[in-house]
């Protein structure tokens, strides 16, 4: 069991390891480049390539992606109570609970600890928490809500197109299923060193708050996850795939709306770097409890 978590947890740390120590070195790494990419090209190729690659009960499909609809609004009505008791800003602070980093750091894991099964349920997670994420996640810090936020996300796009070929059981021509394949394998690389990069760039103003904050999103998430498999009858790798994407630390994309509303964005990217660390720190009781055998 310990080789298994440690082969799991070794290429993340190590490819994250690798962004933070070029940042240290001084070398050019454009982030905004790199998230565009990921984010406009690698992740939709890699959404519908997995999908197309991999054959998928569509009942597993639906089960999960409601799942995680029911793990985000969950998360949503425990965070927005605790912060209104501490009396924190819910514009600032409910999207970094409500979302975790379920691509950078949750799909890799998916991956390596579930194999190609994990990867494509861990992907049903992250496009809903992606088409949600960048609408009612942008709604929240921004204090408005516009459809064109959906419009404008390439992943509702990528979630249209794939599940229009998984209803219809049917395959895209060859040259466009080895085309989004290449594209879709930069992904997850990318994902873990763009996230070395934001840890070493990353500060911290308030490490109180940002440990207390970290310590919520990470207990609350595993809490959920465990209980949402339990009332849901949800077994198996997707039991694993769910208490595992709901207990990842704070997804980067809320410092990016921090930063895009001015919603102390220098306070929420230390709740990011304090809720990856802490994530580090507990991967391997997590994976003990998730994997199979455990």
């Amino acid at each position: 069991m310990l080789l298994n978590i440690l082969s799991v947890i070794a290429p993340v740390f190590l490819c994250a390891l690798i962004g933070f120590f070029w940042v240290k070195r001084g070398l050019t790494f454009d982030t905004p480049f790199v998230s565009t990419l990921v984010m406009e090209i690698g992740a939709p190729c890699l959404i519908f390539s997995t999908f197309m690659e991999i054959e998928i009960d569509m009942s597993a499909f639906r089960s999960m992606a409601g799942a995680a609809f029911a793990a985000m609004l969950t998360f949503g009505v425990v965070a927005a109570s605790v912060l209104k008791i501490c009396k924190l800003d819910q514009r600032t602070w409910l999207p970094t609970q409500m979302f975790p980093n379920v691509g950078n750091m949750g799909l890799p894991l998916c991956l390596l600890a579930f194999g190609d099964e994990g990867l494509a349920l861990g992907l049903t997670y992250f496009m809903v928490n992606m088409v949600f994420g960048f609408t009612l996640g942008a709604a929240i810090t921004s204090g408005k809500f516009s459809f064109n936020d959906i419009g404008k996300n390439p992943v509702f796009y990528a979630v249209i197109i794939t599940l229009g070929f998984l209803f219809t059981d049917s395959k895209p021509p060859e040259w466009i299923q080895n085309t989004t394949s290449i594209l879709g394998n930069l992904t997850i690389p990318m994902m873990l060193i763009a996230m070395g990069v934001s840890l070493a760039r990353f500060k911290i103003n308030s490490i109180k708050r940002s440990l207390a904050l970290s310590g919520l999103r990470i207990g609350m998430g595993f809490g959920v996850g465990v209980v949402l498999a339990a009332i849901l009858n949800i077994e198996g790798v997707a039991r694993g795939i769910l208490i595992l994407q709901s207990a990842m630390p704070v997804a980067v994309f809320s410092y990016l709306f921090a930063v895009r509303y001015n919603r102390s964005p220098e306070e929420v990217a230390g709740t990011v770097m304090i809720s990856t660390i802490l994530s580090f720190l507990t991967l391997p009781l997590l994976l003990w409890y998730v994997l199979p055998g455990s």
